[in-house]
């Protein structure tokens, strides 16, 4: 099953694989691996804040000599948002996961949190 990988497990996958076990890590070698439009996003709104240093350009431009796709937002993805449950009130995670439901893939994350939406998302370790 393809994997959407949270904005937090692709900045460990890109900058520090290290900090992510090996079990992780060999389940994204070998998955079909997604990158939300939406993290692209997150990342640039935090690092413009100074709330996280990254360069957005850099980020995008490892994406694809990673062997990951970009996953566009669709309007279908932003709808879908309405209905998830008050579980997390985080807007990008929520995007994420309402895209992991929408597309039935799963959600690579970190965030134990988003485990109370369902079997969409998986925990990183």
């Amino acid at each position: 099953m393809p994997l959407l990988l949270d904005t937090h497990v692709l900045l460990w996958v890109l900058n520090n694989p290290a900090k992510l076990s090996k079990k992780t890590r060999n389940l994204i070698e070998r998955s079909e691996v997604l990158v939300s439009a939406a993290s692209l996003w997150e990342i640039s709104i935090k690092a413009a804040l100074g709330k996280l240093k990254a360069n957005p350009q850099d980020i995008f431009d490892a994406i694809k000599p990673s062997g990951f796709d970009i996953l566009p937002v669709q309007a279908e993805h932003a709808i879908a948002v309405f209905s998830l449950g008050t579980v997390h009130g985080d807007p990008f995670d929520r995007l994420l996961v309402a895209q992991a439901m929408s597309e039935r893939i799963s959600l690579l994350t970190l965030d134990d949190t988003l485990l109370g939406y369902g079997p969409s998302v998986r925990l990183a370790e």
